[in-house]
């Protein structure tokens, strides 16, 4: 059994910093891309930020330049810094990572990490 877990959420004032956290547990041969998607109320669930397993990125317009993707030496965490923080980042924000178990890679989500920027 696959598992995401997130952490690191929270309540921040506007220019504050987040650091996201998730790592994957279970059964794991072989973890592909892993990525960063939110999801504000009454809105359409978007691409944040993602990261290759050869440490490539892509980025949202909307955050470039305030957010930074990372693995970790492990492979099965993956970080989402978040600087400069505005009111519309406000969301929840999911992992989501292609993960092969034993023999194909399926897409896997953690349970979502609350982000509130308000002052």
């Amino acid at each position: 059994q696959v598992q995401l877990v997130e952490s690191g959420g929270g309540l921040v004032q506007p220019g504050g910093s987040l650091r996201l956290s998730c790592a994957a547990s279970g059964t794991i041969l072989s973890i592909n891309d892993m990525g960063w998607y939110r999801q504000a109320p009454g809105k359409q669930r978007e691409l944040v930020a993602v990261i290759t397993s050869s440490g490539s990125t892509n980025y949202a317009d909307s955050v470039k330049g305030r957010f930074t993707i990372s693995r970790g030496n492990a492979k099965t965490l993956v970080y989402l810094q978040m600087n400069s923080l505005k009111p519309e980042d406000t969301a929840v924000y999911y992992c989501n990572a292609y993960i092969k178990p034993l023999i194909q890679y399926h897409s896997y989500w953690g349970q979502g990490t609350q982000v509130t920027v308000s002052s």
